[in-house]
């Protein structure tokens, strides 16, 4: 059933750790979602039958599950010229319509089939995204396309299934969006006043809360 707003999703995808070999080396990664045709339960870490790998960097309460909005694989299969990508190929556990970037805030709650998600901040991809598809250049590509995706927390447990609609529960209309955050994140020289904004907001996760603090005490060493 399609949401308020034509929001809706489309498809939910889940992966285990697995290893590869990339560069001489072996990597454990769970990059790899493939889409599943059941409802599964999100639960305050992930979904079942999903689980991150590196944990010092993935997942955690404010990480949980990963939502990614699928009119942007028009423009991705264009870039990787690849006729065949599946939902899921981008890393993302559940990929949406009609939640861009631009229209979602930091801290919307979410109500998606039984379960409630609050959205906690944007993507940054890492190497692992590269190995999926086999570009290394991936990476930086996808931070300067701001097509980005965010990150979802789980503040009530339920089932999620494909084709559950997408209800906006709760908005702070002064929270920056997702575009908005990640734009800044990745600006070389971001305004003193827009990093306030940002570091000021209760619904962002801690981690890049902490980013933006530094960067106006003047700490470039990230």
């Amino acid at each position: 059933m399609t949401g308020p707003n034509g929001r809706r999703v489309i498809a939910v995808s889940v992966g285990l750790p697995r290893e590869v070999e990339w560069r001489g080396q072996v990597v454990v990664t769970s990059i790899f979602k493939t889409p599943v045709e059941t409802r599964v339960w999100a639960r305050q870490l992930n979904l079942d039958g999903d689980r991150q790998s590196d944990l010092a960097v993935h997942g955690g309460v404010h990480k949980a599950v990963y939502a990614y909005p699928s009119e942007h694989y028009a423009w991705w299969r264009d870039w990787l010229r690849a006729t065949d990508l599946p939902w899921g190929a981008l890393g993302e556990n559940l990929t949406t319509e009609g939640l861009l970037e631009a229209a979602v805030r930091i801290g919307d709650r979410l109500r998606i089939g039984s379960a409630e998600f609050t959205i906690t901040q944007p993507r940054l991809p890492c190497f692992k995204l590269g190995i999926r598809h086999g570009r290394p250049g991936i990476v930086k590509h996808f931070e300067k396309s701001c097509r980005c995706g965010f990150y979802l927390s789980v503040v009530r447990e339920g089932d999620v299934g494909a084709g559950d609609g997408i209800e906006i529960l709760d908005r702070d209309p002064g929270a920056m969006t997702v575009a908005e955050t990640a734009r800044l994140r990745t600006s070389k020289r971001p305004e003193r006043e827009l990093l306030q904004r940002a570091a000021a907001q209760a619904g962002l996760s801690p981690s890049w809360r902490e980013h933006f603090t530094k960067k106006l005490l003047g700490d470039t060493t990230e």
